[in-house]
């Protein structure tokens, strides 16, 4: 679609397309200076009389290049006073609203939801108002690209970009309103601030997933969230905005031991921080550790984490933190627990020694602005929005001894030394509680809202160090290579982590792809297996260079099926769709496959249309896979065999005396054998179909279920069928055999 098209068609009706910059006029403009050469100002003279006329009306008529730039300057002042207006109008509004809160009784159920229309409706608002920046934010683009195109004469998009970005609509921060409809939300639902937790040992068992985020969804996905969890600000934080700058600095070695463990996520695979919020150098600093465990193990990966002030992290590095004074000072002053302070102590000795043994320095840093959403010191449900999000190299400068462990702001930063991360990055963390956690309703609504794209085991760390230090790293992660992180990752240099194109390829290699000769080392090289992304290509958001879905993609928990149609994606070898069973009502009716053959109705597995179709929003997040899953799919397959040659002995068995017996009792007995034999002979087939179908599935993650809920019913109602036919048929012999011996008497 025409970006005209597309304008008119997202024009907001409450504001009319006045409010809107004038695409259509700007776009004839060009064309009329692309239809002749402009008349443009003679450079030749330097000099001019003050009682000299100007030009004469006929030649002021003749369209110049200063029309087009005052027509820009003029859409661009409108836009900006639209804007702020709005924004001024919305914060009046929002502050009408905040004295009604102020004055409510939470009793007062009528008022309770009026109040909570009022809000949402201005919610509603603000996301209306943010679309029309986004549209004619882009709308100034897409028009100055276009004149550079038409009149390469008279180039103006680079001057007049660095003017859009620094106008007040565009870099302005209105991220007070969220907060403000944040505080609001949570008046409404009479949120209950929890016992703040004083153990300077912290420790946090949770499930957490991480998604993508477009940042012409980030307001939207806000919203989504504060409607049930509010926005928790760090101590210390003005309330001005809603996230706040943090930054991690992340330690590894040489031989980066800490990112390779992580990334192969090995059994006990730490990865080790030091963080602060705010801005400016830090004064309170958290050190977390996380360590990675197995969950098919029975086991649960943990976050630890304790304060320390800023002068003791180089001493933490140099192993000379001391531990004994400091447990002491917090019994006697500060009234720890004994036991508190043993787990305390046992964190920070853990962490010392593991910085001295494995020789731990600054390596990597993430900056961001993080905007958390938690009901205070509640961590049954934590989300967090990272924006803006840029990945530093820690490496490259004088630690001093360790004494300094953080790059010095100020000095600028090589174009290597820093990667921008294109999106936002959202966190759901679940606190575990017994051996599973079911998250709430809303957590999976906006799972399946098309809003956020899961990333499976997505690291800020791991991605960071893979950029930054190509040469340094011996394996990357599967994320890499999709392909709207692919320009970022070009930009700070590390080219050669990605796939190449044939865009990438000399002149020389072109020469030689043409020959053939990289087919003909692709055929000798049998050793070499496709890449993990060729297998494993649905796990990308948006696809790889050579699939690239960044236009069309929905978001990766959500599918939308319109109603009695299926939507059906190719992953592995099998045209699959998605289904979760936890969306399905139970008054709904499931229809699990392609009814329309009868292969499809008996066996799920025999028809390539192996899906499970619903009217609604139908979520694919990514399977988990353990190793037990491989072992226990060929142990199912053993037991299915297992079953069918002990079928296949029995039958043989009767087959072989029914033939020596005569008349009709041996033609009786022919036939039943015959039976179970084919019946033995469709377990082994089913039996090996299965192990097939399902190893494919478990190879390829791919989401949904993975039994088959109709073959069993069917093998085993068909040998209960035969064994009920033989009992019949023994039972009639019997019953005649008697009734002939009662007349011989």
């Amino acid at each position: 679609m025409k970006y005209g098209k597309h304008l008119l068609s997202n024009i907001a009706p409450e504001y009319g397309p006045n409010a809107y910059l004038d695409y259509a006029g700007l776009d004839h403009v060009i064309r009329l200076l692309n239809a002749k050469e402009p008349i443009r100002v003679d450079e030749k003279n330097r000099k001019v009389s003050l009682t000299t006329p100007g030009t004469n009306a006929a030649a002021s008529r003749v369209l110049t290049e200063e029309d087009f730039y005052k027509i820009m300057d003029q859409n661009m002042a409108k836009v900006e006073k639209f804007t702020l207006g709005q924004v001024q109008e919305l914060r009046r509004k929002i502050g009408q609203l905040e004295k009604r809160v102020s004055a409510l009784d939470t009793n007062d159920l009528q008022e309770v939801g009026l109040l909570q229309d009022a809000t949402d409706t201005m919610a509603e608002s603000f996301l209306r108002l943010e679309k029309y920046v986004n549209i004619n934010f882009m709308g100034f683009h897409k028009i100055l690209k276009k004149h550079d195109k038409y009149v390469p004469s008279n180039p103006c998009k680079t001057v007049y970009i660095t003017r859009l970005h620094a106008q007040a609509w565009v870099r302005g921060d209105y991220s007070d309103v969220v907060v403000r409809l944040s505080s609001i939300y949570a008046s409404l639902r009479n949120d209950h601030v929890a016992e703040a937790n004083t153990d300077p040992s912290q420790s946090f068992l949770r499930s957490t997933s991480k998604y993508w985020v477009k940042t012409k969804d980030v307001s939207r996905v806000k919203y989504e969230v504060l409607k049930h969890l509010p926005v928790f600000l760090q101590p210390g934080a003005t309330g001005n905005s809603d996230a706040q700058f943090t930054n991690s600095v992340y330690v590894d070695n040489a031989p980066l031991e800490l990112y390779h463990g992580r990334l192969d996520k090995g059994p006990g695979a730490i990865a080790l921080r030091f963080r602060w919020y705010g801005p400016g150098d830090p004064n309170v600093v958290f050190v977390e550790r996380k360590t990675h465990k197995d969950k098919w193990m029975g086991e649960v990966s943990a976050k630890e984490r304790f304060m320390v002030k800023e002068k003791d992290v180089s001493h933490i590095l140099n192993g000379t933190y001391p531990i004994t004074s400091i447990k002491k000072e917090m019994i006697e002053k500060k009234g720890m627990s004994q036991q508190e302070a043993d787990d305390w102590e046992k964190l920070a000795r853990e962490v010392t020694q593991v910085c001295t043994s494995k020789q731990l320095v600054p390596t990597m840093r993430t900056q961001c602005m993080r905007t958390a959403f938690q009901i205070p010191f509640d961590a049954t449900v934590r989300v967090s929005l990272d924006t803006n999000l840029c990945m530093i190299s820690e490496r490259g400068y004088d630690l001093k001894h360790n004494t300094v462990w953080y790059r010095d702001p100020s000095k600028p930063l090589l174009p290597s030394q820093i990667t921008r991360f294109p999106h936002a990055v959202l966190e759901i963390k679940l606190e575990l509680g017994g051996d599973s956690c079911t998250p709430p309703k809303w957590v999976t609504d906006l799972q399946s809202s098309g809003l956020i794209y899961e990333v499976h085991k997505f690291s800020k760390f791991v991605h960071g160090c893979a950029v930054i230090m190509p040469e340094d790293v011996r394996s990357v992660p599967y994320w890499v290579d999709d392909v709207t992180v692919r320009d970022s990752i070009i930009e700070a240099g590390g080219g050669r982590i990605l796939v190449p194109t044939d865009e990438d390829l000399t002149e020389a290699q072109k020469e030689k792809k043409k020959k053939g000769i990289f087919q003909k080392l692709k055929r000798h090289n049998s050793g070499v297996g496709p890449g993990a992304n060729q297998v494993y290509q649905h796990l990308l958001p948006f696809g790889d260079i050579k699939h690239d879905r960044s236009k069309d993609a929905i978001g990766r928990t959500a599918v939308f099926f319109p109603k009695k149609q299926s939507k059906k994606m190719t992953v592995g070898n099998y045209p699959v769709s998605f289904y979760n069973e936890s969306d399905a009502s139970d008054d709904e009716e499931t229809t699990y496959c392609d009814e329309g053959t009868v292969g499809g109705w008996l066996f799920p597995c025999c028809t390539p249309a192996n899906a499970y179709y619903l009217d609604t929003d139908a979520r694919t997040s990514v399977q988990k896979i353990e190793p037990k899953v491989f072992f226990a799919n060929e142990r199912t397959f053993m037991h299915w065999l297992h079953s069918g040659v002990s079928l296949f002995t029995i039958a043989s068995a009767i087959l072989a005396f029914s033939t020596a017996e005569e008349g009709r009792a041996g033609e009786l007995g022919h036939y039943y054998a015959m039976a179970l034999l084919a019946v033995s002979l469709a377990f082994c087939m089913y039996a090996l179909r299965v192990y097939l179908w399902r190893l494919d599935r478990i190879k390829n993650r791919i989401p949904g279920r993975w039994d088959d809920p109709r073959g069993p019913i069917l093998l085993g109602g068909t040998i209960a069928t035969v064994l009920i036919v033989s009992f019949v048929i023994k039972c009639m012999q019997a019953y005649n055999g008697n009734l002939l011996l009662n007349i011989d008497a």
